[in-house]
């Protein structure tokens, strides 16, 4: 990949930054991203590892986060715009989206980040400020895209919401389970289907497992594979016919001291 023609993205939940800096390298190795968008990097701006990520090649860096929590950030071989237009979701400034464009075949692509509020453990907007404040997110940002004119767009995310019943281990014993509940299912499908397409549905059917999650709960991650997909990457329409492949580097569960959700990789052909 590298070529402006050709393009990898990956999004990972890096679940801190500076702790798991190192598998960023090996995440170089393994899937060769032109860009990298990352989400809970969990680092202050003025903490942000810049010539650490340069050496690795990533020499075009945004980033937006604040100490010890959320943080989203963008790692580019190839030129970014910034889009500073993007609202401050739910007034909260929790640095929880971030957005640029860049060129793919000459022509510019829109790219959003984002990392949405977990929700907390009860799934009552009544009972719960964690879990109102998730559907408010998720209201706001699809009210944003439902008024613009999304074109040549991507977006992607830990979007913290396993929408589709193979998305989840167990769609019936999740059903009441923070990130799988009716109320948010229902709300990120509206999202993506007033203008998106889900770019990971696209080579994997609907009718199949995929999973992006795995908890640290879990003593052997593997055998249980208790896992849900958190992590999305959707594209407009328009960007469908340059879909080449899809990713999911499951075998990053495994690095040491790694994060619970694993990288994924979309590629673009133009």
């Amino acid at each position: 990949m590298g070529d402006v023609n050709d393009m990898r993205i990956v999004t990972w939940n890096i679940n801190s930054l500076r702790l798991r800096l190192p598998l960023l390298a090996r995440l170089g190795r393994d899937l060769g991203p032109d860009i990298i968008c990352l989400q809970e990097t969990k680092v202050p701006d003025a903490l942000f590892p810049t010539e650490a990520i340069r050496d690795l090649g990533y020499i075009h860096t945004l980033y937006r986060g604040m100490k010890a929590y959320n943080g989203v950030a963008i790692l580019s071989r190839v030129p970014l715009t910034p889009m500073d237009d993007t609202p401050d979701w739910c007034m909260r400034g929790d640095c929880r989206h971030i957005a640029a464009s860049f060129s793919l075949g000459g022509e510019t692509v829109d790219l959003h980040n984002f990392y949405i509020p977990a929700g907390g453990d009860i799934p009552d907007p009544e009972a719960n400020p964690k879990f109102a404040h998730k559907l408010a997110f998720v209201d706001e940002a699809a009210a944003w895209f439902a008024g613009r004119t999304n074109r040549r767009t991507i977006l992607v995310g830990d979007l913290n919401i396993a929408p589709l019943e193979q998305d989840v281990w167990s769609h019936k014993q999740l059903l009441t389970v923070v990130s799988h509940t009716p109320p948010e299912t229902t709300r990120l499908l509206a999202w993506q289907e007033n203008g998106f397409v889900d770019a990971m549905r696209h080579f994997v059917p609907a009718d199949e497992k995929l999973y992006t999650w795995w908890s640290y709960r879990n003593r052997d991650w593997k055998a249980s594979n208790r896992g849900r997909r958190l992590d999305h990457i959707w594209i407009t329409p328009d960007l469908t016919e340059q879909l080449a492949g899809m990713t999911v580097l499951q075998d990053a569960r495994d690095w040491p001291t790694t994060s619970d959700h694993v990288p994924v990789a979309v590629d673009f052909q133009d």
